[in-house]
C-alpha cells in the first residue's frame, strides 16, 4: 500500500531551521507534483510549497518565498522542506501531498492532491 510518511517536526525557537522530510513507502515517488501544505489552529489548510515531480520547477506561498526551500531526491523516495528563519506564525501541523496529474500543486491548492502524509507538528515558541 502507497504511503506518505512525514518526519523532522518539533518546537524550535524563532529565527531558528527545521527540515521536513516525506518518504513515499509501497511505490515510487513519480507523480506530477510534490507538495507541502500546513494548517495552523483555527485555520484552513494552505499550502506552502510545490515541486514538479519530473522536472525542477518550484512555486512557494508568499509567506514563505526566501525562507523556505522545497527539493526532492528520488533516489530515496523522499522530498523535503528545509525551513529557514521561523516564526511563529509557521506554527502548524505540515503535511506533504502528492498529485498524479493536474495542476493543483503548481498552483498550492489542497483538494486536487491525491495522496497525503498524516502531518507532522511544527511549533516556532521562545
Amino acid at each position: 500500500q502507497f504511503r506518505l510518511v512525514e518526519s523532522g517536526g518539533g518546537l524550535v525557537q524563532p529565527g531558528g531551521s527545521l527540515r521536513l522530510s516525506c518518504t513515499a513507502s509501497g511505490g515510487v515517488l513519480d507523480f506530477h507534483g510534490l507538495g507541502w501544505f500546513r494548517q495552523a489552529p483555527g485555520k484552513e489548510r494552505e499550502g506552502v510549497s510545490c515541486i514538479s515531480g519530473r522536472g525542477s520547477g518550484t512555486v512557494y506561498a508568499d509567506s514563505v518565498k526566501g525562507r523556505f526551500i522545497i527539493s526532492k531526491d528520488h533516489a530515496v523516495n523522499t522530498f523535503y522542506l528545509q525551513m529557514n528563519s521561523l516564526k511563529p506564525e509557521d506554527t502548524a501541523v505540515y503535511y506533504c501531498a502528492v498529485e498524479s496529474y493536474g495542476s493543483s500543486c503548481a498552483v498550492l491548492r489542497a483538494d486536487g492532491m491525491d495522496y497525503w502524509g498524516k502531518g507532522s507538528l511544527v511549533t516556532v515558541s521562545a
